[in-house]
């Protein structure tokens, strides 16, 4: 179809490109040895229903580096698949009537649309599905694997948990003490619960962040802080009167000439000495009553402590220190590092504990003030310190352990601030968990050949319990071995499945094991990973964990999972609402707010159509609560897919935030069009050279400076791409050298010749941001359908002489106000310009009786008269 003979039509070219794409399996990937490859992947979205536009930035920046990387010559895997298990998809089928798997499918087929209409160069064929048994089949493999190697385990936990919701969070999906989907205060409580051993790889996890280069700074740092590996100093202490020591622990040895008393958990053994020797201490058994209280329930129950007959020697003064058993100590890992020498008045939570038990306070670090009982929680100088008076926090911490170390009763040790990962759920819509109890109470793995444990086919048509028709049945059970068994009834975390998926896009289809291995050394690690920075310290610190378990049973033989990373910025759009009655706020849609200006037009109000006053949020990121987001459907239908996709990588740096702004859209589809008239000219004057425009521009030279302009222009658009991830300037480059061929005029056959390069040279530079036009342009110009597998510009593809009179505009000013615009020869010396400029009758009036103070000039661009 000859599509440059009509005006640009968007709908109707898109949909024929993407058909031939389809047809013709453009996008299909394999093994190929003899090229280079280069894996992109984009973080797979979860079935929600709709795309938004936070979706469509982030599958646009891959879908332009996926195919710059083909123009390159590479072999380019681009997968797509689904994060299909979770709990919204349950809630939403609940609220429906209908099943999960239902209610996920559709929500698929729709979306799976959606990326087909932007023009996403994907693979299709390696399309993954985690709800699918074929895929979870090879996730309770590996858990099995995993358990055989003493890296799960299954213990009762206190936990964070959403009444609403009914199942477990993370501690990272607990905001402001809340759930994060739905709001709800989270409750504590004690349940079994599955564990990965996470913490065995904590440090690996922290050292291997030297060898991510190309990941941001922002995103290790807030991985470094997650994993919060910590130095402590354990001291054995002598107990008073007593052939025994007790080890404590501190992070801050310069405080030790201020410590008063020594804290111990209720899970010490001193704590369970006491417990033991006197069983009818009331106030022990209160202790333990009301610290368990805290747990369970958030109450705030704190400074709450026991004072025990015990007493310990400071290991420099020698004075008795007491020894608490107090609630503020948090279980730790290492059940171990539970004992802490105290000092209260530079620590905020030892010094309430002993304002509120008499405990006393010794300050020992200087401040202006230095008030009794009062805190200091900064470091400093050192008094009341004895020998260690006048060093600074720093020095004396390194000779205070020194001292300990002659005394032989000091080491470091290091604790981290993660935890193992609890990865059970009490939800139905998730990958079973393939372990079992047998009829002796023992737990064991599930053998390969019964994997997949498949979810169980469930009634909503149930009457009974209503709201919660998807629970797994707490007694289910199944036949391994001949023998009737109780399997597990919680199932997986989703972030699970999100946590290997990489590695199976390399071989979707292989039933053999969880990947062929030889595909997944071939593919393995990912060149480009693209993803939101909120992912940090969940998505991205798992999937590196994964990693490295598959590294350690031999399924992968690098450490890392992603060589490069990017984090794009939201997208944000105004956001309106107003307060009702209750104090509650009302989000808005856009369109059911009137504007009123004032009579200046500078201030705007927002009413509805009924006269409430409604308040603009300003630029929030859009989400479906605050109603504030576009339908990238009904952008499409109203500007292409190209325009959007321009738009959204031309407004904004990939790592800042876009806000959502149609005039923008406007522009970009303005400027698509644009490219297209240029096209369609060339075609119409093919044959008879009449010139483009009614401007002559004789010079000889212009058209070897516009062949440097075009390789200049290569340069820097291939540098942007390349290693800078700067689309947006990339763009506008393209779009300057655009503006230039606009001016040029076809004369002679070597402009003819001369043109038809920069085009087609512009064509490819456009092709990774707006693919559907440019396959129809190159077509058109070629006669050919292969600009899919045409190959990147060089910067040296027009061959240019050395130029002898360009001509440049040079600006001339008066007091930094342009008056005059002159064009000379360039490289031009600054005092032929300034004879020339004052000749200049524009110039001459301005300087007239004017005592010139000083000239400012700036080479090849412009000259300042200051009067």
């Amino acid at each position: 179809m000859n599509f440059i003979k009509e005006s640009y039509k968007p709908k109707k070219i898109e949909k024929f490109v993407q058909n031939y794409w389809k047809k013709n399996n453009i996008f299909k990937t394999t093994e190929d040895k003899n090229k280079k490859k280069f894996y992109c992947l984009v973080m797979l979205p979860y079935p929600s229903g709709k795309l938004h536009m936070g979706h469509v930035r982030n599958y646009t920046i891959g879908d332009v580096i996926a195919r710059y990387q083909r123009m390159l010559g590479k072999n380019v895997l681009h997968p797509m698949g689904w994060d299909a298990f979770g709990l919204p998809a349950e809630i939403a089928a609940i609220e429906n009537k209908i099943h999960p798997e239902e209610w996920t499918k559709k929500n698929i087929e729709y979306m799976k649309e959606q990326l087909t209409q932007l023009g996403y160069s994907y693979d299709w064929s390696r399309e993954i599905n985690t709800s699918k048994p074929e895929y979870y089949k090879w996730e309770q493999w590996l858990f099995t694997i995993l358990y055989k190697k003493k890296l799960t385990y299954k213990k009762k936990s206190i936990v964070n948990w959403c009444p609403n919701d009914k199942t477990v969070l993370a501690n990272e999906q607990v905001i402001d003490n809340k759930c994060w989907r739905c709001n709800t205060l989270v409750q504590k409580k004690k349940i079994y619960q599955w564990f990965l051993k996470i913490t065995k790889y904590a440090e690996q996890l922290l050292n291997d962040l030297s060898l991510l280069k190309k990941w941001p700074k922002e995103v290790k740092k807030m991985q470094k802080n997650w994993i919060g590996k910590k130095e402590i100093i354990e001291i054995s202490i002598p107990l008073l009167n007593k052939n025994k020591k007790i080890k404590v622990y501190t992070k801050r040895l310069d405080t030790i000439m201020g410590a008063t008393y020594i804290a111990v958990s209720k899970n010490h053994w001193i704590a369970t000495k006491l417990k033991n020797e006197n069983k009818k201490n009331v106030n022990f058994f209160l202790f333990l009553k009301k610290t368990k209280k805290k747990e369970t329930n958030n109450v705030n129950i704190d400074n709450y402590g026991i004072k025990t007959e015990e007493l310990a020697i400071h290991p420099f003064t020698k004075k008795k220190i007491p020894i608490w058993i107090v609630n503020f100590i948090k279980e730790n890992k290492n059940k171990k590092i539970n004992a802490f020498i105290c000092t209260p008045a530079h620590n905020l939570k030892e010094w309430n504990f002993a304002i509120k038990n008499n405990i006393p306070i010794i300050q020992v670090i200087k401040n202006n003030k230095n008030k009794n009982n009062s805190i200091v929680l900064k470091k400093g100088e050192l008094f009341n310190s004895k020998k260690f008076n006048g060093l600074s926090s720093e020095k004396s911490y390194e000779k205070i352990f020194q001292e300990l170390i002659k005394k032989k009763i000091a080491k470091k040790k290091y604790i981290f601030k993660i935890k193992d990962w609890g990865v059970s759920r009490q939800r139905y819509w998730g990958t079973p968990i393939p372990m079992y109890t047998n009829k002796n109470g023992k737990i064991l793995s599930v053998p390969e050949k019964y994997l997949p444990i498949i979810l169980p086919k469930i009634n909503n048509k149930n009457k009974e319990n209503k709201k919660n028709i998807f629970f797994l049945e707490k007694n289910r059970k199944i036949l391994i071995e001949g023998e009737k068994v109780k399997i597990e009834k919680d199932t997986f975390d989703t972030f699970i499945e999100s946590s290997w998926y990489y590695a199976r896009y390399t071989s979707p289809k292989f039933k053999k094991g969880i990947f062929d291995l030889q595909a997944a050394k071939y593919w393995l690690p990912i060149d480009q990973y693209i993803g939101g920075i909120e992912h940090a310290t969940m998505h991205l610190i798992y999937l590196r964990f994964f990693h490295k378990l598959l590294r350690d049973i031999g399924l992968v033989n690098s450490d890392e999972p992603v060589k490069n990373l990017l984090c794009q910025g939201m997208v944000l759009s105004n956001s309106f609402y107003y307060k009702k009655k209750d104090g509650t706020i009302k989000w808005l849609p856009k369109e059911l707010i009137l504007v009123k200006k004032n009579k200046k037009e500078k201030t705007k109000n927002y009413f509805l159509n009924n006269g409430q006053k409604i308040i603009n949020a300003g630029m929030t990121k859009m989400s479906k609560s605050k109603k504030n987001g576009i339908d990238p459907k009904t952008m499409i239908e109203k500007y292409g897919a190209d325009t959007i996709r321009l738009f959204i990588m031309f407004s904004a740096p990939v790592e800042a935030s876009l806000e959502w702004n149609e005039s923008g859209v406007i522009g970009s589809y303005r400027f698509i069009k644009k490219l297209w008239k240029i096209v369609q000219k060339y075609k119409n004057n093919e044959n008879n050279h009449i010139n483009f425009t009614t401007k002559k521009i004789k010079n000889n030279d212009f058209q070897e400076e516009i062949k440097q302009k075009v390789n200049s222009t290569i340069k820097q658009v291939t540098n942007d791409i390349e290693k800078r991830k700067s689309f947006n300037t990339a763009i506008s480059k393209i779009m300057k050298l655009v503006n230039e061929l606009s001016k040029y005029n076809i004369e002679n056959e070597k402009d003819k010749s001369t043109f038809y390069k920069i085009l087609l040279s512009i064509i490819k530079m456009m092709y990774p941001f707006i693919p559907h036009v440019c396959f129809v342009l190159w077509k058109s110009l070629t006669g050919k359908y292969n600009i899919d597998y045409a190959s990147w510009p060089k910067n040296n593809c027009l061959k240019t002489k050395k130029i002898i009179n360009l001509k440049i505009i040079i600006v001339i000013q008066i007091n930094s106000k342009i008056r005059e615009k002159i064009k000379l020869k360039k490289n031009i010396s600054e005092e032929e310009i300034i004879n020339i400029a004052k000749k200049s009758k524009n110039i001459k009036k301005y300087l007239k009786e004017k005592k010139i103070k000083k000239i400012i000039y700036i080479k090849n661009k412009l000259l300042n008269f200051v009067i």
